[in-house]
């Protein structure tokens, strides 16, 4: 297979997996040590040294360092980092796959902490807490009614594992104070929000960020769909901003045929670069795919979607990605803190290069991007769309795709702002939306989680009219927004379908959210079309994409 720069470092997923599991391997075990610039580092560290003896004050030169160091790197592209010692443990969290903690999922909005969900096998399900516990007190400490901050509960419900957390607890069915002892333990980050079987044959999987564990997320969902009869797979990496790369790539290589490339990384240094393939060791090569993406979808997201695309292996549908192709190789420094730095750039099987244009040190201008497509008109219609006809690249099978940054998907699916009125954004920034959601649920919790599916649920429900007048005088008395019944009426289905949402999340989980938002979803419902119609057979071809295709 031709190489695309000539000198590459050829990787099979199965490599990859193997140094998942050693870490970090798109950092320092990837990429290998970089020289240090001695020179450089002398002055930096004589300033320092000559302002801490010799300055006229005493100044705190660990503060002094910190900005500094902050500003150094703001210089540089957009998502080169300097991350504090005291933030690292949180910015890795997210992405680790796990932490260690109590195992809740809770809410705030009564400024008391609700539990929303206990998470099976974990710390607090085998102490006896249940959804709908209200958390009175943490270590002997009121917490209730003291307008906690989320950050500063999940400080304090957070530690080490194997520490203990004392909490006081009141239940419904209880007319004292509750106490538990719950012993921390690893809680799993979850990277599947849903996936079900979402029509005849069609499995749908929702991913929300690319962690250590979503590519076994991934793949359970998909064998656990099979099972269920799914032939068809519909990947939703709306709002997916990313993280590592290695998930993105062994969830290409379940779809694709042996040799065939998912991506290629390109820097100033040899040992950057590598060019990733296929194995055919995938058990899913011959389903049609449909990936979904928009505007947040970055980064790992797009690597997914442009291996899928370029090898003609699945539609992408919905609207241009982020734009996000930056190498970062994380460096752990002596103090705990670390840096981030960019080392090489992302290019899809074509050869194109993922990341949109920027300039070094102009961050503002950069973050402002998304904006601007929203002001010039992208979001909402495709002939607003400026492809860079200067950087043309050709799939596999012939078709010819875009450079200039991001995926551009084959078919493309406006913002749907069907239903936003004025009443609809007065109640949905005052966060009434869910606020009635979880008023409603947690009233009703012993009845809905009797529920034996989504049908089951919303049949239990008021009716449509029922419940968007019970939600109007809900926001009349809350927030004093009074009912504007024109306006309304304007955004009737919107609302109704959300409240519906937001309760089955309450109830039943978040994967019952999607079950019920997505019957809306005009993104969603073009897919099914897609699948339907033969647009997203393998191998995707031109002739067959609709007028929106590009």
């Amino acid at each position: 297979m031709k190489n695309l720069f000539g000198r590459p470092t050829i990787w099979t997923p199965f490599a990859i997996a193997l140094a998942l599991t050693a870490g970090l391997w798109i950092g320092a075990n990837f990429f290998g040590t970089t020289n240090s610039h001695g020179p450089v580092y002398d002055k930096l560290a004589t300033i320092m040294q000559l302002i801490d003896n010799d300055y006229v004050d005493k100044i705190d030169t660990d503060s002094l360092l910190e900005s500094s160091l902050s500003e150094i790197i703001a210089r540089l592209d957009p998502h080169s980092s300097y991350i504090k010692s005291e933030d690292l443990q949180a910015v890795n969290e997210d992405l680790d796959g796990s932490f260690s903690g109590i195992g809740i999922s809770f809410n705030m909005l009564t400024d008391t902490i609700t539990v929303l969900e206990v998470i099976p096998g974990g710390p607090s399900e085998k102490v006896g807490l249940m959804p709908g516990d209200r958390i009175i007190s943490i270590n002997d400490t009121i917490v209730a009614g003291q307008n906690w901050t989320n950050e500063r509960v999940i400080k304090n419900l957070r530690g080490e594992k194997g520490s203990k957390v004392n909490l006081g607890v009141m239940r419904d069915n209880s007319s004292k104070l509750l106490s538990y002892e719950v012993t921390r333990g690893d809680i799993p980050v979850s990277s599947v929000d849903a996936s079900y079987i979402a029509a005849d044959g069609i499995g749908y999987i929702k991913i929300n960020k690319f962690a250590k564990n979503t590519y076994s997320e991934f793949l359970n969902a998909l064998v656990r769909l099979k099972s269920e009869g799914a032939r068809n797979y519909l990947i939703d990496l709306r709002g997916n901003g990313g993280g590592f790369m290695e998930p993105a790539i062994l969830m290409a290589n379940e779809f694709l045929t042996a040799g065939s490339p998912i991506v290629a990384t390109h820097g100033r240094i040899a040992e950057v670069e590598s060019e990733i393939v296929a194995d055919g060791s995938g058990a899913f090569q011959d389903a049609n795919v449909v990936v979904m993406l928009d505007e947040f979808s970055a980064s790992a997201s797009e690597i997914f979607a442009g291996a899928m695309q370029d090898n003609d292996r699945g539609l992408i549908l919905g609207r241009r990605s982020f734009g996000k192709g930056l190498v970062q190789r994380q460096i752990d420094l002596p103090d705990n803190s670390a840096l981030r730095l960019t080392t090489a750039r992302y290019y899809t099987p074509s050869g194109r290069c993922i990341q949109k244009p920027y300039t070094l040190g102009s961050n503002l201008s950069y973050s402002m991007e998304i904006a601007d497509r929203f002001r010039h008109g992208e979001d909402f219609n495709p002939d607003s769309i400026k492809f860079d006809t200067s950087q043309t690249f050709t799939t596999l099978g012939g078709r010819t795709v875009y450079g200039g940054g991001g995926i551009m998907p084959d078919v493309y699916v406006p913002n749907d702002t069907t239903g936003i009125s004025s009443y609809y954004i007065d109640v949905f920034n005052a966060g009434l939306l869910q606020k009635f959601a979880f008023n409603y649920a947690d009233k009703n919790r012993n009845r809905l989680k009797s529920a034996k599916n989504i049908n089951s649920l919303l049949s239990m429900l008021p009716t449509d009219d029922q419940l968007l007048q019970d939600f109007a005088y809900f926001a009349r008395d809350t927030e004093k927004i009074a009912p504007r019944w024109y306006y309304i009426n304007i955004s009737r289905d919107l609302i109704v379908n959300q409240l519906k949402a937001l309760i089955a999340r309450d109830a039943l989980g978040l994967s019952a959210y999607y079950e019920v938002i997505n019957t809306s979803d005009n993104a969603f419902t073009q897919a099914l079309k897609e699948f339907a119609g033969g647009t997203a057979a393998f191998p995707i071809k031109t002739d067959k994409l609709n007028k929106n295709g590009k």
